[in-house]
């Protein structure tokens, strides 16, 4: 049987006021169309280990406009698909005059939403938003936040795996895990070919960063991991595929057209003008390698202003400096970048980075005491000790990295003291990760707020046993025992207190945040199964509004 002219996608990426761009993936060379308001916008595709894609640059819009579009590959029709329930695919530009409006959460595994899927991973709750979005309209966001473990390279599904078993022994390394280009291409559809999520995906904007199952569980946590795991058959392939499909399904939608304009791999795209596709196989692959050993040479963070409001995404996982006496979540040249974009003068700053700044306070003093023996605090047996629970309990959090973390504290203390230009009413952390959700405050008294939201998982909960692990290691006596055992292994006090405002929670969530005249209002949303497996029922479970200081909200 013949492929469908459009594999994936439609994919609206990055839009702002007046520009969108919109991402395909097509069964061979094609012309891609996108057409709106009685105007094409068109592109050639670009080939990467014999896959096609296309990003189609749409320009030229007006400030808050709703243009319902299509797609066409050369020539043909392909979105929205004939006789589809679902509502035509619209390309909605920001307006300046609205507040921002936006929904984000992590962590998502891609198994069948019937009732063994939900009674295995929970009702899909980015997929349980869809639909409710499907029916009303004014549940529109500005674009969706997709903060990490968009796709589980190592923990692959029964459906991945069969695809596995077609083309290799899955008993030969790295076994069920991913290996290579063609397999991430096929966890990629997987994650993003159901018919809510598709549609999602094709009418709200997405922004994304990786956290560590996009590659590999526990993904730098230390030197030692990444020595074990180059000493592997496998990994340089890995994590070749890994970046290199990154860039791709991921990273290129997240440019806008100026940060794209001066993208190394897109000016080889943007400049083609020759006769036959271009193949970026080994360019893609060469850049995956090198940024791979030297992170300095390319940066997959990135920053978005919604007029005065900042959003600053960080990579927390690619820019890592390993070097044990210079230990930092983030190397030099990217702090040098992130140390730039945070800054007062604006009304709110948020800054989203896949790993909580802000752990719930035991565990932080867990994970700096666990930082502190591994680099050889208590000597050579604890330090092996200490990187044996670091990467067996996933102690490598901004916690875990005590440089990065006292520095970015004295920063954000700053600018909410006002330092930095005018104090913002709220610095505001957004994260994942951690498989449960909660808002916690550092405890101070004047300035702008500084706080902790965390929306994880979307779509992968944590099994009942882990969730008392959790909350025992995270609250009740690991605060003053964390504490105690941080201070005997010599790690400097945080610079200030934090408290829990709301939560733990465990469910699968997505959750919304909306600028209001009241402050950040912020609501985490599940999906409930009633009566149709596939047609779950959204339901609020948490909601809170962080005002400015001194409001009477």
């Amino acid at each position: 049987m013949a492929s469908p002219p459009l594999l994936l996608g439609p994919m609206l990426r990055h839009t702002d006021e007046t520009s969108a761009s919109v991402w395909v993936e097509t069964a061979e060379e094609a012309v891609v169309a996108v057409r709106a308001d009685d105007r094409e916008w068109t592109s050639r595709t670009f080939i990467v280990h014999g896959h096609h894609y296309a990003l189609v640059e749409v320009d030229g819009l007006a400030p808050g406009s709703v243009l319902p579009y299509r797609v066409f590959v050369n020539g043909e029709g392909v979105w929205p698909e004939v006789d589809s329930p679902l509502p035509h695919p619209v390309i909605a530009t920001l307006s300046p005059q609205r507040r921002l409006r936006m929904a984000w959460g992590s962590c998502r595994t891609s198994v069948d939403h019937d009732a063994a899927g939900n009674r295995s991973h929970g009702v899909d709750a980015m997929r349980t938003f869809a639909l409710a979005l499907s029916e009303d309209e004014s549940l529109r966001p500005d674009l969706i936040l997709l903060l990490g473990d968009q796709v589980y390279a190592d923990m692959t599904t029964e459906a991945m795996q069969e695809f596995i078993r077609s083309r290799r022994d899955i008993h030969e390394p790295p076994g069920k895990e991913l290996k290579d280009y063609e397999e991430y291409a096929h966890l990629y559809s997987l994650a993003w070919s159901d018919d809510a999520n598709r549609w999602l995906l094709s009418t709200l904007p997405s922004t994304m960063i990786f956290d560590d199952h996009d590659v590999r569980d526990d993904w730098n946590a230390s030197l030692d991991w990444k020595k074990q795991m180059e000493a592997t058959s496998w990994w340089h392939g890995r994590i070749v595929a890994g970046l290199a499909s990154y860039w791709v399904y991921q990273h290129l939608g997240n440019l806008s057209p100026s940060a794209r304009a001066q993208d190394e791999i897109w000016q080889l795209v943007a400049g083609h003008s020759g006769p036959e596709e271009l193949d970026l196989t080994e360019t893609l692959d060469a850049f995956a390698a090198r940024v791979d050993q030297e992170p300095r040479t390319y940066s997959f963070s990135y920053r978005r202003d919604f007029g005065d409001i900042r959003l600053v995404v960080v990579d927390s996982r690619a820019a890592r400096d390993l070097t044990p006496t210079a230990r930092a979540l983030v190397d030099s040249t990217e702090w040098e970048w992130l140390d730039g974009q945070l800054e007062g003068g604006i009304r709110h700053l948020l800054i989203a980075t896949s790993l909580p700044f802000l752990l719930p306070i035991g565990l932080h003093h867990v994970e700096a005491w666990d930082e502190a023996i591994s680099q050889g605090a208590w000597g050579r047996a604890a330090a092996q000790i200490g990187e044996r629970l670091r990467q067996m309990v996933d102690l490598e959090h901004w916690a875990a990295w005590q440089n990065s973390f006292q520095s970015l504290a004295r920063i954000v203390t700053d600018i909410a003291d006002g330092k930095r230009g005018s104090s913002p009413e709220t610095v505001m952390f957004l994260s994942g990760d951690v498989h449960f959700s909660y808002i916690a405050e550092v405890d101070r008294e004047g300035g702008g707020r500084i706080v902790q939201a965390v929306c994880s998982p979307v779509r992968n909960p944590l099994p009942i046993l882990m969730r008392w692990f959790s909350v025992v290691m995270s609250y009740g006596l690991a605060r003053p025992v964390g504490a105690i055992v941080a201070r005997s292994a010599k790690v400097p006090d945080p610079p200030f207190g934090w408290s829990t405002l709301k939560g733990p929670w465990f469910d699968n969530n997505l959750s919304v945040l909306q600028d209001s005249p009241q402050g950040l209002e912020l609501t985490w949303h599940k999906g409930v199964v009633e009566h149709d497996e596939r047609h779950p029922r959204m339901e609020e479970v948490s909601r809170i509004v962080v005002a400015p200081r001194g409001s009477a909200a």
